[in-house]
This record gives C-alpha cells, sequence and structure tokens, in this order.
C-alpha cells in the first residue's frame, strides 16, 4: 500500500504495534512458564497483563478512526518468535 497521507501512516503503524502486541501475548506465556526462578515467571506475567491492555488500547483507537487493527503480520516479531521457540525446545 502506497501511503499517501498523515493518516495512512498512523494507520499502518497501529497494525504495526497491534501485530506486535498480539505476538507477545502469544509468546510471554511460553516465557513465563520457562522462566528460571518464580520472581523472574512473575515478571513475564505481569508484563503479560500489560501488554493485553496495550492490545485493548490499540483496539479501542481503531474504534474511533478509520481503519482496522489487522494489517500485515509483522515478520521480524515473528523470527524472534521462532527463535524463542528454538529456545524453549532445548
Amino acid at each position: 500500500m502506497k501511503l499517501m497521507m498523515l493518516d495512512d501512516l498512523f494507520v499502518e503503524e497501529m497494525q504495526d504495534l497491534y501485530s506486535a502486541e498480539n505476538q507477545l501475548v502469544q509468546a510471554l506465556p511460553k516465557i513465563a512458564k520457562a522462566a528460571s526462578s518464580p520472581e523472574l515467571r512473575r515478571a513475564f506475567e505481569a508484563h503479560l497483563e500489560q501488554t493485553k491492555g496495550h492490545v485493548r488500547r490499540i483496539e479501542e483507537i481503531f474504534s474511533n478512526v478509520e481503519g482496522s487493527p489487522k494489517g500485515k503480520k509483522m515478520r521480524g516479531h515473528g523470527r524472534a518468535a521462532q527463535r524463542r521457540q528454538r529456545v524453549f525446545e532445548r
């Protein structure tokens, strides 16, 4: 999509954020489960709740602007998720 206006850029950036936050929502439970200490596990679980709040706020923003939060999936975060998965499989 060719960006023609500042509004288009805003929507694109918000879609990227939405994708990144949702990928974290998927990854953080696995990371927490693999944590080496209870304190670290709790920190990841707290981060998960914060991240879920970010997703809700982005959805709320999109309820007030034209566009959908669901756009392209951020590939960079997908590669990071693959690396995390390899670590957890060890």
